[in-house]
């Protein structure tokens, strides 16, 4: 059966992908014969200012695709997925809970949540697991995502939010340094807000790639710097000895609003132009220049000039040292007198469509609703009470997504597995390692709109709702907190995860209450939130609805306006003082250690991973839709013209990437924004073209952030049979 509209009216809604959030408008179909349920357009949005990208524009291609799932399927005897309904599915996953709670105790079931679900489902997926199963053993695909940039923002200022300040403050900036982040591919229209750092000349961008990010510094726009893999941490390093060393830092501010300047003036000392450059490959003239052109940018803007400002994103974060390198990113900043001013700051760009709030509201397994500590007890007392419950009763800290996964069906890890809106075979790193544990569970429950390939390996799967036919709340890149709107009637067969949830709840003879409306939820959420780092208590549904611009931390003290362009909460945050008790900022020293994995011979490179413009994450939406396989059917190997040749390798041959971990089979494609010794591939493809087969499963010692982008391969050419 297909989706229906909910009513013949347009519905003001947000794309269903990146943290853009980018402001669309979805209007009835014209007739029965419509390819899609909705016509979808951007409309003018601060974030989008009406445009999308190729994702954007075809998501509503998916909401009456034929490969919908409309019915529960259970795994037969003969090991088939078969429908079955809906109360013997639920009836079936309540007692496998049960019964494996009580042979192996309540860590044995596990919870592996997403950075896509909206608020309300991230909050009540955090109470479920507590709650309902009793488990301290939930964690979510974040944990891939942002957790070195939150692990960093949290030591220095106290408080982790991707932008702390709005989005359009980019749009007047004179300058930008980019580290590791590829906007022009991962979110299109998030290019509109560097147009003035270009015209002025001053994007900077870091990445060992000449992406097409980096391909807007070109003509005068600025310059791109190309470190090797890895090293982006010596960079930042060498980037502040500079500052050091010519006195081009912010003396007045930093003895204001910061603590810990002796200890990053000793840790940067070693770290001169010539040796980053020996390690990083980036040319001492060039650290030279950039740090200088930094100081020279923010002495500008404080003067009244356009604002200075440093960005990270996924490329420098997700590594071993992620934590320390955002660090780095973070006393960069801080050196020049940037975060909590009106001159510029300092950021890291969110990734997945409710990355920021989906790491908010207790998806994380160290953490409850409104950024509270699941070890504190005053914080585990707050929530008790908004959830009924006894203090005691909230399981203590569980462990993070690489190892919960990691160790599934083994003495220590999790024998029942339910898995919410990620797809963990295709996006965790050392994949072959994870397949293998979730074929030793028990059981294992996936809820998707699709068969995706961790679906297809489930137990139990439960068909869930789309993005067009729910409501809820997201959270956005700049902390803003928008309103998801259905336009769009489910269709029969699909439910609602919060209605799941409460239907299990029941079957689990859980404590507490469980809702399956999401505004009912969404006021729980507030009360649970209120006086956390992460206040949403004084974000109204009704505000929202009627266009309010809210940022969080929104108290109940705080006066929300829905007048056109007001914002309220706190759209910028540190302008009073950082988040530590002492309202200053923390310097933190951080140093190069041992690369976890080093290239032993000559042969070897060093692949990075990342996205294309045409899929998102694993590509279980993208990859059905035509337009965007089309466009990039496969998985494509980066490799420098210099290095293929070296290697006997030639455009379009198929290409065996190996490591000790796996192997990848992709074809190459030559290009010249590759250094000698990198080559590149997308994550988002299946089976032997799964990228992560061959990422490390080394992780951050702070965040448990995974090592995605820096894995040692040798290449095999192989022949040109299909």
């Amino acid at each position: 059966m297909t989706a229906t509209a909910v009513a013949p009216t347009t519905t003001q809604t947000h794309c269903p992908y990146c943290a853009l959030q980018c402001g669309i408008s979805l209007d009835p179909s014209p007739g029965a014969g419509a390819r899609e349920p909705v016509l979808l357009t951007g409309r003018d949005f601060e974030t989008n200012g009406g445009a999308l990208c190729r994702k954007g524009y075809s998501a509503a291609n998916l909401l009456n695709h034929p490969e919908r799932l409309h019915s529960p399927l259970r795994r037969t005897a003969a090991g088939n997925l078969e429908p079955v309904g809906w109360d013997e599915a639920l009836d079936l996953l309540a007692s496998r809970a049960a019964l494996i709670r009580k042979e192996h105790g309540a860590d044995a079931v596990a919870v592996f949540g997403a950075g896509g679900l909206t608020n309300e489902k991230a909050y009540q997926l955090g109470k479920f697991a507590r709650l309902a199963l009793g488990t301290s053993r939930i964690d979510y695909n974040g944990r891939f995502c942002m957790s070195s940039a939150a692990a960093a923002g949290n030591r220095a200022f106290g408080l982790d939010r991707g932008l702390p300040f709005p989005l359009v403050d980019l749009d007047a900036g004179s300058m930008i340094l980019m580290l590791g982040s590829n906007v022009a591919e991962t979110m299109p229209p998030f290019v509109r807000h560097l147009t003035h750092a270009r015209d002025s000349g001053g994007l900077i961008v870091v990445d060992p790639r000449r992406s097409p990010t980096a391909e807007l510094c070109a003509n005068g726009s600025g310059w791109h710097l190309q470190p090797t893999p890895g090293t982006d941490l010596e960079l930042l390093l060498g980037l502040a000895h500079v500052l050091l060393a010519e006195s081009l830092i912010d003396e007045d501010y930093l003895a204001s609003r910061t603590n810990g300047l002796e200890g990053v003036r000793a840790s940067v000392g070693a770290w001169w132009p010539e040796r980053v450059a020996s390690i990083t490959g980036v040319p001492a003239a060039e650290i030279r220049r950039t740090a200088r052109a930094l100081a020279a940018a923010a002495a500008g803007a404080k003067s009244g000039g356009g604002g200075v400002f440093i960005l990270t994103g996924r490329g420098v974060e997700q590594h071993a040292n992620g934590t320390d390198t955002t660090t780095a990113a973070i006393n960069l900043a801080l050196l020049l007198g940037l975060p909590g001013t009106t001159g510029g700051g300092f950021g890291t760009i969110t990734g997945q469509g409710n990355g920021q709030g989906g790491r908010e509201h207790g998806q994380k397994s160290d953490q409850l609703p409104g950024y509270r500590k699941i070890t504190d007890p005053a914080h585990r007392a707050h929530v008790a009470k908004v959830w009924g419950v006894d203090p005691e009763t909230i399981p203590g800290p569980g462990i993070p997504a690489t190892e919960l996964l990691h160790t599934l069906g083994t003495e220590s890890g999790a024998r029942m597995l339910m898995v919410h809106a990620s797809n963990p075979v295709l996006s965790s790193p050392d994949a072959s390692k994870v397949l293998a544990g979730l074929r030793r569970l028990d059981f294992l429950v996936v809820c998707d709109f699709f068969l995706s390939e961790t679906a297809a390996e489930a137990d139990l799967v439960l068909p869930v709702l789309q993005w067009a036919e729910e409501e809820g709340t997201m959270t956005n890149l700049e902390g803003r907190v928008l309103r998801r709107r259905a336009a769009l009637r489910a269709p029969e067969g699909a439910r609602g995860e919060l209605w799941i949830m409460a239907e299990l709840a029941k079957r689990l003879d859980s404590p507490g209450t469980f809702s399956a409306d999401a505004r009912e939820v969404f006021e729980e959420l507030r009360l649970a939130s209120a006086g956390g780092l992460a206040d949403y208590s004084g974000v109204d549904w009704d505000d929202l609805d009627a266009g309010a611009a809210v940022y969080w931390p929104c108290s109940t003290e705080h006066a929300v306006s829905r007048v056109p362009g007001q914002r309220s909460g706190t759209p910028r945050l540190f302008l009073d003082g950082f988040a530590h008790p002492d309202a200053r900022a923390r310097l933190i020293p951080v140093y190069p250690g041992t690369p976890p994995e080093a290239l032993h011979t000559r042969r070897q490179l060093a692949l990075v991973t990342g996205r294309l413009l045409e899929h998102y994450q694993s590509g279980t939406q993208t990859r059905r839709v035509a337009e965007l396989a089309g466009a990039a059917p496969e998985v494509r190997l980066e490799i420098h013209p210099g290095t293929a040749r070296a290697h006997g390798i030639a455009e379009g041959q198929r290409v065996a990437v190996r490591n000790g971990r796996g192997e990848v089979v992709a074809r190459a494609a030559l290009s010249s924004a590759l250094r000698l010794d990198t080559v590149f591939l997308p994550f988002h493809f299946a089976g032997s073209q799964n990228a992560n087969l061959l990422t490390s499963s080394a992780v951050d010692p702070i965040s448990a952030m995974p090592e995605f982008k820096n894995a040692p391969v040798s290449l095999h050419p192989l022949g040109d049979e299909s």
